[in-house]
């Protein structure tokens, strides 16, 4: 890496609805405002997988030119496709079995559909930052060994609406450092309220 002091800090993260409530699935990357990093901070594989008619887990995070598998763990073959405009496909996946790998060369995110249970869905985040994390249930996430510096943080989420950009902020990182987001929405807890939108 360049342009950072050698000194690591962690970034503590907590995303919020427009209702003050905790926004689990949220992914945050953060881009360094100077310098540039060598390579991303992120899997190159992500394993998606088919239980009981769900896609667990329903956000995956990977790098641009990363591959997810499809694994199927169900009692019942699935049919994955996805027809967003950053990576389209279909193919089945029977019981027991576990798809060739989907390489993702375009960063964005893929919304994935089963087309035999159409209460299915999922989501492939497809990162150009060289860091990005995924809040849990309780709306928080870390970002540890971060290189002290000015961060350019933007948070998305499955239930932001399609047509405007995602929120964004400016964060120092230095030490330990805490960053609250808000989100312009409520979010639904049910999943199946989330949109099969395009991206």
């Amino acid at each position: 890496m360049t342009g950072f002091p050698a000194c690591a800090a962690t970034l503590h993260l907590a995303v919020y609805d427009s209702a003050g409530r905790p926004a689990p699935n949220a992914v945050v990357t953060l881009t360094p405002l100077a310098g540039s990093a060598s390579a991303p901070h992120l899997p190159v594989e992500a394993i998606i997988d088919q239980r009981k008619e769900t896609f667990i887990p329903l956000v995956t995070i990977i790098r641009r030119g990363g591959h997810a598998l499809f694994t199927n763990n169900d009692t019942t073959r699935h049919q994955v496709y996805s027809f967003s405009p950053i990576k389209q496909f279909e193919f089945e996946v029977d019981e027991g079995r576990r798809s060739e790998p989907v390489v993702f060369d375009k960063a964005g995110v893929a919304s994935i559909g089963c087309n035999i249970h159409d209460q299915m869905i999922a989501y492939v985040y497809v990162a150009d930052a060289p860091w990005a994390v995924l809040t849990n249930e309780n709306g928080r996430a870390e970002a540890p060994e971060l290189p002290t510096g000015d961060y350019r943080a933007v948070v998305w989420h499955p239930q932001l609406p399609l047509d405007r950009p995602p929120p964004a902020t400016t964060v120092t990182v230095k030490g330990s450092s805490d960053l609250s987001l808000a989100l312009p929405l409520a979010i639904i807890p049910s999943s199946r309220h989330l949109h099969m939108g395009i991206y």
